[in-house]
């Protein structure tokens, strides 16, 4: 039997659907909310309001670009946690109401599985294969950063996490810090290019085991921001490609000596890389980089796959459909729920 699924996404700030039929994503759209850079980062009622207005047309779209109609849907996949609790519920509210018009199964999905399952979508990575069993993930968000293992599409399991701010928070709140728009990681990443990250030295706190810490690193640049001012109004202005580069050196860093240990501790090689921030050129080149010096093979998703989309919800929606993981219409969100 053919399993055709259409799933939704409305953790945060983008709406999107994408129709996966046995394993094969056939559409994947994204509707982006622009207003929220007026505002230096997501406001959460603004959000809602946003995916009511876009969550119709995007599934449309979705469904005309696959080919496919709703009588052919086999289930509904949507986001259940974690997220703002208002996107969340219309996400989820209207995964119920069609699965419900139609007959058919809801699965509720955990974003975080679902960009580590990112690296399963096929054609999604560099290379034409997939990942063997077991693999580890840095999932790099701008609300989580994680270890995970992953044993099979549903089991895996969290070795180290962020103990305060997640990598794409520290992105982002440096972009501030330096006087650029939100969202200001992606800019830091631009400006890196051309910038020497050896220019100025920032730390790299001493965290034990496989866990995370960002905070410590968010103050030394803000007293250090401070300190260049104090001497020169202009530091910033005059030095913005080579700070830029030396912040996102030191947050790569942080990240991957995190995960070569990981990777030292359970003697994986199949590694693989997940989450908005997998997004950051720098990031992505020092992995692999990384990766070719330990004799690791490495997995990237392909842009649109790293960023908040519906296609990693439908293919972790099609692992639980193969092993009838379907929900109840009681099913509820969760802004904070573990896996």
């Amino acid at each position: 039997m053919s399993i055709t699924l259409l799933a939704i996404e409305s953790s945060c700030d983008e709406t999107a659907a994408s129709v996966c039929r046995d394993g094969h994503i056939l559409s994947n759209i994204v509707a982006s909310q622009a207003i929220h850079s007026r505002y230096g980062g997501v406001v959460p009622e603004l959000a809602s309001r946003a995916h009511i207005q876009h969550i119709v047309p995007v599934v449309d779209q979705a469904l005309i670009l696959s080919g496919c109609d709703l009588s052919a849907l086999n289930a509904v996949a949507f986001t259940q946690a974690p997220g703002l609790i208002g996107s969340l519920l219309v996400g989820s509210q209207f995964a119920k109401s069609l699965a419900l018009s139609l007959n058919i199964p809801i699965i509720a999905v955990h974003h975080m599985q679902a960009h580590v399952l990112a690296n399963l979508i096929r054609g999604s990575t560099d290379q034409d294969e997939l990942p063997e069993f077991p693999f580890l993930c840095l999932t790099v968000s701008g609300g989580h950063t994680q270890i995970v293992i992953c044993h099979s599409p549903g089991n895996l399991k969290v070795i180290g996490e962020t103990m305060d701010d997640a990598a794409g928070e520290a992105f982002d709140k440096s972009a501030k810090m330096l006087g650029l728009p939100y969202p200001g990681g992606p800019l830091i990443d631009r400006y890196a290019a051309s910038g020497n990250p050896l220019r100025f030295k920032f730390p790299e706190p001493s965290i034990p085991g496989l866990n995370f810490s960002f905070s410590g690193l968010k103050t030394a640049i803000l007293y250090f921001l401070q300190e260049q001012q104090g001497r020169d109004p202009e530091f910033i202005e005059k030095n913005l490609p080579d700070i830029c580069a030396s912040i996102q050196l030191r947050i790569i860093s942080i990240l991957l000596n995190k995960l070569q240990k990981a990777a030292e501790e359970t003697g994986i090689k199949e590694i693989c890389l997940a989450g908005g921030v997998a997004a950051n050129k720098g990031l992505r080149e020092a992995f692999r980089e990384t990766g070719g010096n330990r004799g690791w093979r490495t997995f990237i998703p392909k842009m649109e796959y790293c960023t908040d989309n519906a296609a990693m919800i439908a293919i972790t929606g099609y692992y639980k459909f193969l092993e009838q993981q379907f929900s109840p219409l009681t099913v509820t969100v969760s802004a904070r729920a573990s896996w």
